[in-house]
C-alpha cells in the first residue's frame, strides 16, 4: 500500500461505526485508526488543545482536519456517493451518531466539532506517526 493521503480517527468501540471504517479500505489513500489508540489522542491533542470524541478526517495533502458533520460529508464524498447524499448524511449526522450509539451501547454523545480546520503545525508533525499507528492495526477495523 502506498503511504495514505488522510487517515479517519472513529469510535473503536462502535461496531456499526468499524463496519464503516471496514468500507473505507476500498479508498486507497485513507486508513481508519481507533479514537482510543495513543497515536490518535496526541494527534487530536496536538490539533485541538483537547481530545474531542468526535469522527475525525485528516487530510495530510490538503492540510486539512475534517470533524463530525463535516467528517461524513468529505468521506461519502471521497466514497463517489452523490453529492445530495454526502449532504444528508452532514446534515443528518447527529441524529445517526445518536441512533449508532444507541445501538452500540455507547454510553457517551459525541463532542460538538463539526467544522473544517487548518492541519496545526503540531498535528502535521504527528501525521506520519498516526499514519504508520492506523496501517499497522487492520484488525482495529474488522473488530
Amino acid at each position: 500500500m502506498t503511504a495514505p493521503d488522510a487517515v479517519l480517527i472513529y469510535d473503536g468501540e462502535c461496531p456499526y461505526c468499524s463496519m464503516a471504517a471496514l468500507a473505507l479500505k476500498r479508498l486507497d489513500t485513507v486508513v481508519a485508526i481507533s479514537w482510543y489508540d495513543d497515536a490518535s489522542q496526541q494527534f487530536l491533542e496536538a490539533q485541538f488543545g483537547t481530545t474531542p470524541f468526535a469522527m475525525v478526517l485528516v487530510d495530510q495533502q490538503a492540510r486539512r482536519v475534517y470533524a463530525g458533520k463535516a467528517a461524513a460529508k468529505e468521506l461519502a464524498s471521497r466514497a463517489g456517493m452523490p453529492k445530495l447524499a454526502g449532504t444528508l448524511v452532514r446534515d443528518n449526522y447527529e441524529t445517526i451518531a445518536d441512533l449508532v450509539g444507541r445501538a452500540s451501547g455507547r454510553g457517551r454523545d459525541p463532542d460538538d466539532y463539526h467544522e473544517q480546520y487548518m492541519l496545526a503545525a503540531k498535528a502535521s508533525n504527528l501525521f506520519t506517526a498516526l499514519a504508520a499507528a492506523a496501517a499497522e492495526r487492520p484488525a482495529d477495523v474488522t473488530a
